[in-house]
């Protein structure tokens, strides 16, 4: 929803107004307070009314809510230009600063521009006064309606649509096995899965199943709905059960006759498309437990109600295999019957590009059953399926994939919409994608949490709610990698062009309407961007999904916040050439992902970007070799910034002033700081960081070339004990490149308890003993991912230590020296590792046999290691079947031959 998001960001902008230590405006306190007011009570007539009031049609309601949109917009564009014209200003009168007349005729205009701002914003004020009373008059309505018709609600529906199961036949049995063998107590079934995956097909198939009406004296089936009425499900459940549907009874009459009427019964009641817990807690005590094998399955969207309803396990609904997509779309088009030869290529590819969802498959046959059966007709459907699926069969796909969407929390809409912004099938980084919303303004603050939990649990729900599907799981269990499936997307760019939440730009230059907020181009070609770029001047987002964006002081972006063309994954993008001086003329800007000429400098105006959250930089792809960009004092000034990348680019940091301490408690990623000195003053400003990228190669901390003994004589060498000191810090990457001298002091190094991620890069590997840093690395408490490259183990041994790596789960050794003997006394030196892999430790004789006995073990990687320790490797692998009988994931890469072998 568009309007709730729009709310929801123009209050960050308030808020970071009033709450910063520099703002760069300031606002009238009534203005404020109105705007709050206005932006408080809309949000909560969206939350309570917009979805569900029976008094306002749809068409009245995008009408208004189109309203809220406008209205909301122009309040973000009078108070962000008004900083771009302050800050404009500012320096204007820094350089009038020798001429009396000239200052005092710019701080004049200063004062006509002010009184302007005051009145434009009025005007806006005024116009969300409208809208609020009319919102008003809705929701007394409403309410009203609402009270006469309370006891006349919509029940669920017991009829369900005869449907096809094709390829659940496993999940079918797994199911008719919990119910009708087990324990004896009343048990709850939960079936999860995405909108159109089958659950209810599963569900119907199970109700009418020969074996469950044997097996149960009672069946009842009732539908939950978002908009639940607690009353009519037990009505309906009563009647179905007994033939009396109670009458006027009320509800906690109805609920007791039904906990009578149950008694001593071995009764199967099915709830389908259950949303919430609540509706359970309010009718389990009609459900007697007469520890005579009763059961419940709840159907749900929802993956984490398995827990709330207290069962610890449920039944996942997967996507159909290639052969049953193909039998699915048989039987629906043909009735099962082999397809003509001209026609079972092009199935095979529509049935392909239905992904194994079971809702699409069935709606595309179902059309292409009553359609001609011609290659012509059936190559304009594979060419046009996604928006097919979406458009054609409203009554049957469209209003189920989009009920997902509509019973979405309003605050959980605006990101599901930005899902779109992606490619078709892309694996989204979830750290990037939290990013963004953060930007854009999408997250409702909550007491005591930062944006980044907020962003984790938002994801987290609309992974529960299967509107987005996890791709790739971190060792923590957190969501690493993210998509979403292509018919859910295509539903979100329909409600994205209804809602004008964005504009795509794909393939050639489009129509644009009227100043679009954000905007994303999608494969169109340096040449097209800079054909449009003149006609975004009021954009507040611009994401580029392919080529880079050249764009000139002239363009005028100065209202940008979101300005994305670097990604890290797709590693396609990045012909824009820009330099720093450039970019940071946007001065409301809060993500800007950029690359950047070699020749750019930092310049010191970077303070004025008084809201920025997120600084990603990247070399240009242009250029061939690294440089280093040298950031001024200023920098330690941004107070909002919450993650500070420079990628193929080294970024030096200056000493922090001593004469204004500016506390960095919002940074959270610091990386590609080369030599940076920490010491007490710089972890206190940077105390609340969580993942730390740093590179140390000998000289200065500052840059500046300086010899072994005067090194020595500073204080600057014993920069790597304050790691240590950063108690947050979660993930730690370190690449060394030192001599003799620089390595002395490397064994100082102490790392904190909060560590979860550790990779040690240490170049001159011969200086660096390891077995006194793994010593230390060995006892902390909370790491589970150590990759270790270069060093000398001296001895040539490492002897592990009872009670040391307690959470480590992936251990990696690369080209670490001198290891002959690793030495494990017992397996529970590392008790929950589940990955190893070694590379280059061609001295290293064998992998201990203890290893194998290692429960959670899943795959050891060797790759260029000696002919022993493969043998090893070998050896574990078959102790592990035989202790778990699992096969591991084993790969050794051939040690004279780059040839793979998988063994």
């Amino acid at each position: 929803m568009a309007a709730y998001g729009a709310l929801v960001s123009l209050m960050h902008i308030i808020d970071r107004i009033e709450n910063h230590p520099s703002p760069p405006i300031s606002l009238d306190n009534q203005q404020v307070e109105s705007l709050t007011e206005n932006v408080t009570f809309l949000q909560e007539f969206l939350d309570g009314y917009m979805n569900i009031s029976p008094v306002v049609d749809d068409h009245e309601a995008d009408l208004l809510e189109r309203r809220i949109v406008d209205a909301v917009y122009a309040s973000e564009d009078v108070i962000e230009s008004q900083i771009v014209v302050q800050t404009d200003n500012r320096s204007t009168i820094r350089g009038m600063m020798s001429s009396f007349i000239n200052l005092f005729r710019a701080l004049c205009k200063c004062a006509t521009i002010e009184e302007d701002f005051y009145h434009d914003l009025q005007e806006v004020i005024e116009e969300m006064n409208l809208i609020r009373k009319e919102a008003l008059e809705i929701a007394n309505a409403a309410d009203q309606l609402q009270r006469k018709v309370s006891s006349t609600l919509a029940g669920s529906s017991s009829t369900v649509k005869e449907s096809m199961m094709v390829g659940f036949d496993e999940v079918l049995l797994e199911v008719l096995d919990k119910l009708t063998r087990g324990q004896l107590s009343r048990q709850i079934i939960p079936i999860m899965g995405m909108g159109g995956i089958g659950k209810t097909t599963l569900a119907r198939h199970v109700f009418e199943h020969a074996l469950v009406k044997e097996h149960f004296d009672i069946c009842a089936w009732t539908t939950i709905s978002q908009t639940y009425n607690v009353r009519e499900t037990l009505r309906e459940v009563l009647f179905q059960a007994s033939g009396n549907s109670g009458g006027d009874l009320s509800e906690g009459e109805l609920g007791l006759k039904l906990y009578q009427y149950l008694w001593g019964r071995r009764y199967l009641i099915i709830m389908d498309d259950m949303w919430i817990i609540d509706v359970w807690d309010k009718i389990r005590s009609s459900f007697p437990d007469c520890n005579n094998g009763s059961r419940i399955i709840v159907t749900t969207r929802l993956s984490n109600l398995t827990s709330q309803l207290g069962e610890s396990y449920g039944v996942g609904m997967k996507f159909l295999d290639k052969a049953s997509s193909w039998d699915l779309f048989t039987n629906t088009v043909i009735g099962g019957e082999s397809l003509p030869p001209e026609l079972e290529d092009i199935g095979k590819n529509i049935v392909e590009n239905c992904k194994g969802l079971p809702l699409s498959i069935a709606t595309i046959g179902g059309l292409l059953a009553k359609s001609e059966r011609t290659r012509e007709y059936w190559v304009r459907i594979e060419q046009n399926l996604n928006s097919i699926v979406i458009t054609n069969n409203d009554e049957f796909c469209l209003k189920i994939l989009r009920v997902s969407y509509t019973y979405l929390p309003n605050y959980l809409k605006p990101c599901f919409l930005y899902m779109g912004v992606f490619e078709e099938d892309r694996s989204i980084r979830a750290s990037m994608l939290k990013k963004l919303w953060v930007s854009e303004g999408f997250l409702k603050p909550v007491s005591g949490k930062c944006w980044e939990t907020i962003a984790e649990e938002y994801l987290k729900e609309l992974v529960d709610r299967n509107m987005i599907l996890v791709d790739k799981l971190g060792f923590s269990g957190n969501v690493k990698f993210c998509k979403i499936h292509d018919l859910l997307r295509d539903l979100c760019l329909k409600e994205v062009e209804k809602e004008r939440f964005y504009h795509i730009i794909e393939k050639s230059p489009s129509v644009i309407y009227n100043e679009p907020r954000r905007v994303v181009f999608q494969n169109v070609g340096s040449r097209v961007i800079s054909e449009i770029l003149g006609s975004l001047s009021h954009a507040r987002s611009i994401i580029c999904n392919d080529d880079g964006i050249n764009f000139e002081r002239s363009h005028n972006f100065r209202l940008l916040r979101t300005f994305k063309e670097y990604d890290r994954d797709t590693r396609q993008l990045g012909s824009g050439d820009h330099f720093l001086g450039d970019v940071f003329q946007l001065v409301n800007s809060r993500h800007l992902a950029v690359r950047v000429n070699w020749k750019s400098k930092f310049p010191s105006s970077i303070n004025l970007l008084w809201n920025l959250y997120t600084l990603i930089v990247a070399q240009s792809s242009f250029e061939m070799s690294s440089h280093e960009v040298v950031a001024p004092i200023e920098i330690w000034k941004l107070h909002q910034l919450r993650h500070l990348e420079f990628v193929e680019k080294a970024l030096i940091l200056p000493d922090p002033p001593s004469d204004d301490i500016v506390i960095m408690e919002n940074l959270q990623t610091l990386r590609g700081a080369k030599n940076l000195y920490l010491n007490e003053e710089v972890v206190q400003r940077i105390s609340n960081v969580k993942k730390l990228h740093l590179i140390y190669e000998r000289g200065d901390m500052n840059g500046c070339l300086i010899s072994l003994s005067e090194l020595k004589q500073t204080e600057r060498a014993n920069s790597f004990s304050y790691l240590e000191c950063l108690s947050k810090l979660e993930k730690l990457y370190c690449h060394f490149s030192f001599d003799y001298g620089y390595a002395e002091y490397f064994q100082r190094i102490s790392f904190p308890h909060s560590l979860k991620k550790l990779n040690l890069s240490l170049d001159y590997s011969y200086h660096v003993e390891l077995v006194k840093i793994l010593e230390k690395i060995g006892w902390l408490p909370l790491l589970q991912k150590l990759v270790l490259k270069n060093g000398i183990f001296k001895t040539g041994k490492w002897d592990t230590i009872e009670g040391q790596f307690r959470s480590l789960k992936l251990l990696q050794l690369d080209n670490c020296n001198g290891l002959k003997n690793w030495t494990m006394a017992e397996s529970s030196h590392f008790p929950v590792l589940e990955e190893l892999r070694l590379q280059g430790l061609m001295e290293l004789e064998e992998i201990p046999s203890e290893v194998g006995e290692i429960a959670t073990l899943k795959s050891i990687y060797l790759e260029y290691c000696s002919e022993s320790a493969v043998e090893s490797a070998a050896k574990i692998v078959e102790e592990q079947q035989d202790l778990y009988g699992d096969q591991l994931d084993f790969h050794v890469r051939a040690i004279a031959s780059p040839n793979f072998v998988s063994l």
